[in-house]
């Protein structure tokens, strides 16, 4: 088990998604860095979609058993008792340790554990969605005291295990688009405008969605659309011109209309970014991948 020490803010449990229930209403959740969260998984011997701890500030845990952990993400100083450890790597922590992150810059970071996160599934994953309060760890964020049952390890020497190390992905601050489905509601202006100007991420930037500022995209049509259903990526452009990038907890329909959809391979390029930093957009053609 862990306990929770110092959970920080936001400080949750996710896996992959809770993926096949978005056509009643429910939100797909999971990791803001899918990426991150496999590589975390992979270095402790766990399946690829396993639940980790998902971290964006400070928290302190304390172990009662050895456990084989591995950090992933944004960068943090990862300290197992004062002693400074590298990310990206598996780690042997022996029992009654206590396990201090502290993230360096904004972003999300995913703490693995062999043997996984010992919660119940519900609807297929074990994902914390906030704003229906179900899955995780009684479907909210940590809290301090709490204790987090890991499961049986299939590992017979955790101490050997350790020491393997992935390198880490280098975030860009470009990402690729897919223009659509509602292009047509923007003059070609507009259009220009989203791959060669340089938009900031807000303040206004959580598990549901990234706004972001900068020029105008200025629509072509008055009024409203009907509500369809939303992607992971979407970016969305409300009557003020300035686009909403739609992330891990986004709704599952919306009646703004969506310039463009963010390849999915960089929806975490995205996530990655902090309040502040600048993002970039660049077209590829989803038959070719030659740049348009």
């Amino acid at each position: 088990m862990l306990t929770v020490l110092d959970a920080g803010i936001l400080t949750t449990i996710q896996d992959t998604g809770r993926w096949g229930y978005q056509a009643y209403g429910v939100p797909v959740s999971g990791a803001m860095d899918i990426g991150a969260l496999r590589a975390a998984n992979q270095l402790v011997h766990n399946p690829l979609d396993e639940a980790a701890i998902e971290i964006h500030s400070p928290i302190v845990l304390q172990t009662d058993a050895p456990h084989l952990i591995a950090l992933t993400g944004a960068d943090a100083r990862l300290r197992v008792n004062e002693r400074a450890l590298p990310m990206w790597m598996s780690v042997f922590v022996r029992a009654g340790s206590i396990i201090e992150i502290a993230p360096t810059r904004a972003g999300w970071m995913y703490l693995a554990i062999h043997g996984g996160i010992d919660v119940p599934r519900v609807l297929g994953s074990k994902s914390t969605c906030l704003r229906g309060a179900f899955g995780g760890l009684e479907g909210r964020a940590l809290r301090a005291g709490d204790v987090i049952r890991i499961g049986a390890p299939t590992l017979g020497d955790l101490s050997a295990a350790a020491g393997h190390s992935i390198a880490a992905p280098v975030y860009r601050d470009e990402v690729r688009i897919v223009l659509g489905p509602h292009d047509d509601w923007f003059a070609p202006e507009a259009i220009a405008a989203l791959t060669r100007e340089e938009f900031i991420v807000t303040e206004s930037a959580d598990r549901m969605g990234y706004r972001l500022r900068g020029v105008t995209l200025a629509r072509t049509r008055a009024g409203e659309m009907i509500s369809c259903g939303v992607p992971l990526g979407a970016i969305q452009v409300p009557p003020d011109g300035q686009p909403i990038v739609l992330m891990a907890d986004h709704q599952t329909t919306g009646g703004y209309p969506i310039i463009a959809t963010i390849v999915s391979e960089d929806v975490a390029h995205l996530a990655q970014r902090a309040p502040g930093e600048i993002v970039r957009f660049r077209i590829i053609d989803t038959e070719t991948q030659i740049n348009k």
